[in-house]
């Protein structure tokens, strides 16, 4: 029965090819909008920075300002190329690299469980790009002739 329906629901291999990029787009939109966030809502986000446990850390790793204009012209940028497939893996193992300090740092504290677990998942999601590459209808697969 449980089979019976699995069949029943099954993607058909038209739907299936579009899972790839649609996979990535949708990824790579908390990116875009959040990258977009470091640059009008900087003040906010810094102020929630200093909320931080770890802002001590933070204040030694780098100026707190810096690092958010940083991360947000890396999601930004990254973040479009990954919709694009254009440079996929690359552009999730940075996204990845930027992500896991901002995770450790800001979300990890009192009352963001919600955010740390959200950012766990893209984390995975993140990671499965890193591991399959870019899939279907991503411009890292055109075919460049060299003349």
């Amino acid at each position: 029965m449980i089979r019976a329906i699995e069949t029943f629901i099954a993607p058909s291999h038209k739907l299936s090819a579009w899972a790839d990029p649609v996979f990535r787009v949708l990824t790579s939109l908390i990116f875009i909008i959040g990258g977009l966030g470091h640059f009008g809502e900087h003040q906010y986000m810094l102020d929630r920075m200093t909320d931080s446990p770890w802002w001590d850390v933070i204040n030694m790793v780098g100026n707190p300002s810096w690092l958010l204009w940083l991360s947000g012209a890396i999601f930004i940028i990254f973040g479009v190329m990954l919709a694009l497939g254009w440079m996929t893996r690359l552009s999730a193992l940075l996204i990845f690299v930027t992500l896991v300090p901002i995770t450790v740092t800001v979300h990890i504290a009192p009352g963001h469980v919600g955010p740390l677990f959200k950012n766990i998942a893209i984390l995975g999601a993140l990671f499965l790009i890193y591991c399959r590459g870019p899939g279907r209808y991503a411009l890292d697969n055109r075919n460049i002739s060299r003349g």
